[in-house]
């Protein structure tokens, strides 16, 4: 790893962007939220909260920060982000819970 790299890693952070260490971070705590609730709210209704949050939030972010203007492109472009994500996550053997009957 050289300096100029890790300034370069360094000078991102301080501006905000994540690397892929502090991206996993960010969305551990989403996680970490997520088994906290799920104490009091069930599984299915907590899953559902967490898309309505990431749509709503996502379109804040479309229409405020991005300015987007052909929302269906963008719609389809987190569409298939979300499904790689999730296809990926569903082959994670740790995700795997036991048989049920």
């Amino acid at each position: 790893m050289t300096d100029t790299s890790r300034r370069q890693r360094r000078a991102a952070r301080a501006e905000g962007q994540l690397d892929t260490a502090a991206f996993l971070k960010v969305a551990d705590r989403f996680i970490d939220l997520a088994n906290r609730q799920n104490q009091r709210v069930r599984a299915t209704d907590l899953h559902l909260a967490f898309l309505f949050a990431s749509a709503r939030y996502s379109a804040h972010v479309a229409n405020v920060v991005l300015e987007v203007s052909d929302h269906e492109a963008f719609v389809k472009d987190m569409t298939v982000r979300y499904q790689e994500m999730l296809r990926q996550h569903l082959a994670d053997p740790s995700l795997s819970g036991p048989a049920r009957a």
